[in-house]
């Protein structure tokens, strides 16, 4: 019998999340490519739970037994209270080096996390950290720990801790990221959102996105223009702030006066004045470039045009000599004209005013380490795609490299539509079927683009059925 659990790694606590280890009874111990060994109780009938971990996990379970009294210690400490911060900015927070808070906040940074989900549920709570853009389960909490932690996210974030039924927007402040925080009221009780904003935008480089060589071309021809919009489209996640504060490096200069409103401000820029949102008060989007105007300003960005009158607004700016760059959410660069068109603005007016049109996405790439190839199969393949064309390919697995996720970063695909008078001719006269127009310029979909990193083996089917569904 194992007299004593040491520290966990996280690359472990990725492969049996906090709901596995509350609902069994076991902690992770070692992994092989095979075998996962298990920590659980002495008193735990392992019969009655192998087969079920087996098949969850895909692997063979085997267990090494432990005292009831360190291990209920151990589960506790680990999928609830685990570790210590190692950050220098632990006194940020009172409770210091063994705050869980500021331990969840610091691993997420380290993980890359873009965002922390805090939620309870009938019974239970737990914390989720978004890794390459999906959820990751890493601590369950006794629900009665809960309240504790909310109020203390509200204290520091400056906000009502009485406040139970409406919705309440804050933020925190470290040296080097800022974290905006947005609570909700559900049914069993208020979810916490911690969104992390680097401060340093020194990594946000145009060059290192992921365009190739021609999309690049063609999205800085319509970048240097002095007037006219640019619009990056794409879901939520997809990148496309990242993509505008790149653009907006490049034409930051002391001879332009380059001004934003966005919602969050996810980068400081020095020599931009940014505006943040505040629809609570009338800030909209709308509002502020109506005032952005009176400002005298050569290159406006709005973080998103999400209705009629901003889109109205961003037409006028741009006829009136000013370059207008913006994100808007479409399934690809050239439905942005339908979606625009459908929220009011006449064709011939975009026709004279769009400059350029992007769709992207961010697609996870699969571990090296890991990955494994395997025959296609005609069910699990998209209807356009057979056999014939896709013999094989590579599935996630997970190890210690990649978290046990399967996947080790992302890359940027895009599908850049320089429109030139071509297009807009095709525009003003509301011809909007161009793909003979789009093949004969070898303008990929991101359909396509996907298709071809699954071909290569840098991703999975799983990635991106959905866009190679779409074409």
């Amino acid at each position: 019998m194992i007299q004593s659990i040491g520290e966990i790694s996280t690359e472990l606590q990725q492969l049996i999340n906090a709901e596995l280890a509350w609902s069994y009874g076991v902690i992770p111990a070692s992994v092989t490519a095979k075998t996962l060994t298990l920590y659980t109780s002495e008193t735990t009938i392992v019969d009655n739970i192998k087969d079920d971990l087996e098949i969850i996990i895909g692997k063979r379970v085997e267990f090494e037994f432990v005292s009831n009294e360190i291990f209920r210690k151990s589960l506790g400490t680990i999928y609830r209270k685990s570790g210590q911060q190692k950050s220098n900015n632990a006194s940020e927070f009172e409770g210091g080096k063994d705050d869980f808070l500021l331990h969840v906040i610091y691993e997420a940074r380290e993980l890359g996390s873009s965002d922390v989900h805090i939620e309870i549920y009938e019974g239970k709570a737990r914390i989720r950290i978004r890794i390459d853009g999906h959820l990751v389960e890493k601590y369950k909490l006794e629900s009665e720990d809960y309240p504790e932690l909310i109020n203390k996210i509200k204290i520091k974030s400056n906000l009502d801790i009485t406040e139970k039924r409406l919705p309440q927007d804050g933020r925190l402040s470290f040296s080097d990221f800022d974290i905006r925080v947005s609570i909700l009221p559900t049914l069993h009780g208020e979810k916490i959102v911690l969104r992390i904003l680097s401060k340093d935008s020194t990594g946000v480089d145009l060059d290192k996105l992921g365009f190739e060589t021609e999309e690049k071309r063609d999205y800085l021809e319509g970048v240097k223009r002095p007037n006219g919009i640019i619009l990056i489209s794409g879901p939520t996640g997809s990148g496309k702030t990242t993509t505008l504060y790149a653009t907006l490096k490049i034409l930051n200069d002391e001879k332009r006066n380059i001004m934003t409103v966005e919602d969050p401000i996810e980068y400081t820029l020095e020599g931009i004045n940014q505006v943040q949102l505040k629809e609570s008060i009338g800030l909209t989007f709308a509002s502020a470039l109506r005032s952005f105007l009176r400002q005298d300003p050569d290159i406006i960005m709005l973080g998103e045009i999400r209705d009629g009158e901003t889109a109205q607004m961003a037409i006028r700016a741009a006829l009136t000599g000013h370059l207008v760059l913006s994100t808007i959410h479409t399934n690809s660069a050239w439905g942005t004209i339908s979606r625009l068109i459908d929220m009011g603005v006449p064709p011939f007016l975009l026709a004279g005013t769009i400059n350029t049109s992007v769709a992207q996405r961010l697609i996870r790439i699969l571990c090296n380490e890991c990955k494994v190839i395997q025959k296609s199969n005609e069910l699990e393949l998209p209807k356009n795609i057979s056999v014939t064309e896709l013999p094989e390919h590579f599935i996630a697995v997970g190890c210690e490299t990649c978290h046990y996720t399967g996947y080790n970063g992302r890359k940027a695909i895009y599908e850049v539509i320089h429109i030139d008078k071509i297009l807009g001719e095709k525009i003003k006269l509301g011809e909007l079927q161009i793909d003979e127009i789009l093949k004969q310029r070898k303008i990929e979909s991101l359909g396509q683009k996907a298709l071809r990193l699954l071909r290569s083996g840098d991703t999975s089917l799983e990635e991106v059925y959905a866009l190679i569904t779409n074409g």
